[in-house]
């Protein structure tokens, strides 16, 4: 199996990872597929998309959060950081 090591590369790979799972969903319900195996393929659209944005996050704490807290702007990144997880915890 292909396991991109950089950042960028690991982001696009989940990204069209998603993107087929959802290809697969809308071709299923053009085809008026049976509802059960539209959700479980659903559920695969949603947890690529859940993988891409954790892997965002570990690459954002390790770039942009680790040079705002060398820089001195500890608080700006922490608040930052916490505004989106109040956001994925609401969805």
């Amino acid at each position: 199996m292909f396991q991109p090591k950089n950042p960028k590369e690991r982001i696009l790979h989940r990204l069209k990872i998603a993107r087929g799972h959802l290809e697969k969903v809308i071709s299923m319900v053009e085809k008026d597929e049976y509802c059960i195996d539209i959700l479980h393929q659903s559920t695969a659209v949603q947890k690529a998309l859940s993988e891409t944005d954790f892997v965002i996050l570990e690459n954002h704490l390790k770039t942009c959060a680790a040079d705002a807290i060398k820089q001195g702007k500890q608080e700006e990144a922490i608040k930052e950081i916490m505004e989106v997880i109040k956001k994925t915890r609401k969805s």
